[in-house]
């Protein structure tokens, strides 16, 4: 009896030990996630005091995330690799912008035009007579731009000392190597100025002189068939088969060569042309030479002044444009009218820029 007693006991104590542990867990559980509960709470508040950043849930977050998200958008390019560049050119029909200023310089005009292509300087010597002028273009080197060149170099006073009659236009052009030509077509540039400028272009003879890195501008203005006089100041240093062809394309083209550091390119260009004309120094006055050398195909001078100084000094281009077929100014009275007014006539009027 006493047995059967104890063995009740015993199987009822093993039922309930196993129920009695799971309802501790359950509490443990309970009592657990009490304090969890608690402790973000507790974070949540000390987050919103600014104590600590709060922890948000995982899955609010994510649907959070899906519900703020964005549409994707295009790559925007790398700002290290450069866009496709599009044309420069001026159509034609399209209405010219820019400043046009006008200014009183070297006893005629000068007029600076401010357009697509960077600026542009154009001036009018004293003593200008349309009905014989021609037109020059120069175009300066590396290390400058044009707006320094025209008065650091002085050029409306190389113009007006050469006592040419033409207008002389002086366009923007590389700076250094790595910069693109501003101009790409002779004719494109001599109709942007005239329009803008508002006067008829002349009808004589059309001179380009380009010193040292210049060279690259001019290559491609060669297929201009108006073109027939070139001045290469120590500006032959590429190119050479292009200028070549254009010396043979007509019997009245005609080239001035000037050498200083160029020798390396412009001696082998010289030496196989038979009607190649060399001076040993450039002269200083347009008489001072020969007239085989005056009416020369090509006329190589050597250069008495360095690279620079070609430009710089003032004592060359005068000289040399006296060999391009243009006519010599006529005498300016003393009452002649302002050339600044003349060239201002029809055109609206801004502050001189430098």
């Amino acid at each position: 009896m006493n047995a059967t007693l104890l063995l009740i006991l015993l199987l009822s104590g093993a039922q309930a030990g196993p129920a009695d542990i799971g309802a501790a867990d359950d509490t443990g559980e309970a009592s657990g996630g009490d304090k969890a509960q608690a402790k973000m709470a507790n974070r949540a508040a000390r987050a919103t005091n600014g104590d600590e950043e709060a922890v948000p849930d995982a899955t609010a977050e994510k649907v959070r995330n899906q519900a703020t998200a964005k549409p994707a958008s295009r790559a925007t390019p790398s700002p290290t690799r450069k866009p496709r560049s599009e044309s420069r050119t001026i159509p034609l029909h399209a209405p010219l912008t820019g400043r046009v200023a006008v200014e009183q310089e070297a006893g005629g005009s000068h007029m600076r035009l401010e357009t697509n292509h960077g600026p542009v300087h154009l001036f009018r010597p004293p003593g200008f007579d349309r009905k014989t002028a021609g037109v020059v273009v120069y175009v300066h080197g590396y290390y400058t731009h044009i707006d320094e060149a025209w008065y650091e170099h002085k050029l409306a006073q190389q113009f007006a000392a050469s006592r040419r009659n033409a207008l002389f236009i002086a366009p923007e052009a590389p700076a250094a190597p790595e910069e693109k030509p501003s101009w790409t077509s002779l004719r494109r540039l001599l109709t942007v100025v005239f329009r803008m400028a508002r006067i008829r272009e002349p009808t004589g003879p059309l001179v380009v002189a380009g010193h040292s890195g210049a060279y690259r501008t001019l290559v491609p203005w060669l297929d201009e068939p108006a073109l027939h006089h070139l001045i290469l100041i120590d500006a032959l240093y590429g190119n050479e088969p292009d200028f070549l062809d254009w010396l043979a394309r007509e019997r009245a083209n005609r080239m001035t060569l000037v050498v200083k550091g160029t020798a390396k390119w412009a001696d082998p260009f010289v030496k196989h042309l038979p009607y190649a004309v060399t001076l040993p120094r450039i002269p200083g006055a347009i008489t001072d030479l020969s007239h085989s050398a005056r009416a020369a195909k090509l006329l190589c001078l050597r250069s008495q002044y360095g690279h620079f100084e070609l430009i710089t000094e003032g004592r060359v281009m005068p000289v040399l444009l006296g060999r391009c077929g243009l006519k010599t100014c006529r005498h300016t009275a003393p009452k002649d009218e302002s050339a600044a007014a003349t060239l201002r006539h029809g055109r609206r009027r801004a502050g001189s820029a430098r």
